[in-house]
């Protein structure tokens, strides 16, 4: 399976991602790393794999302007699936369309719970609500923000004392294990 990854981030969960191809756990090669970050971590991730990557700058360009370019270096490397890894942007309904049901992304709660909120905005609204468990959810990506179905769902508990790092690490360490999960899973789930 021909992967690529949208990231903006870190991009954490690429380093369970690529070991896991490299054991042979999961059939798939990651095909390009795209970023919207010049200096994003995950550009610097997939340099030291050794994996084509991109910038691709939507500063003073419309969406659909930013994510054709997006998929026209998607469509060159005839992608499988794409992975959503820290992605700060929210994708066109024509990106959308062109790609449905190829594309997944990982939110940082158990949806519906703390949907529309990135990054550390939704740990600290897990701690105000008293939640007793967190955790990730891989999701199909739909035109609407955190409402494609939900393919995995991996949780772990909300500790007293915790702050929004704690979670946030004790997520992200989840985070890899589900993306394996659903590539491993995806061939039976098309």
């Amino acid at each position: 399976m021909r992967l690529a990854v949208l990231g903006s981030t870190n991009g954490t969960d690429i380093e369970a991602i690529v070991a896991a191809i490299k054991s042979g756990e999961i059939n798939a090669h990651i095909e390009v790393v795209v970023s919207n970050k010049k200096d994003s971590g995950i550009l610097k991730k997939a340099k030291n794999h050794s994996i084509d990557s991109y910038y691709v700058s939507h500063k003073n360009k419309k969406r659909g302007v930013f994510d054709l370019e997006m998929s026209q270096i998607l469509e060159n490397k005839k992608i499988d699936l794409i992975l959503l890894i820290g992605f700060m942007r929210i994708l066109s309904s024509s990106f959308v369309e062109k790609w449905a049901g190829k594309i997944i992304n990982v939110h940082p709660s158990l949806l519906p719970k703390h949907a529309g909120g990135m990054n550390k905005s939704v740990h600290e609204s897990v701690l105000l609500s008293g939640d007793e468990k967190t955790g990730c959810t891989i999701h199909l990506v739909t035109k609407e923000v955190d409402s494609g179905p939900i393919l995995l769902q991996l949780s772990c508990p909300v500790k007293k004392g915790d702050t929004v790092e704690d979670l946030k690490n004790r997520v992200q360490a989840l985070e890899g294990r589900a993306f394996i999960q659903v590539i491993k899973n995806w061939r039976n789930n098309e």
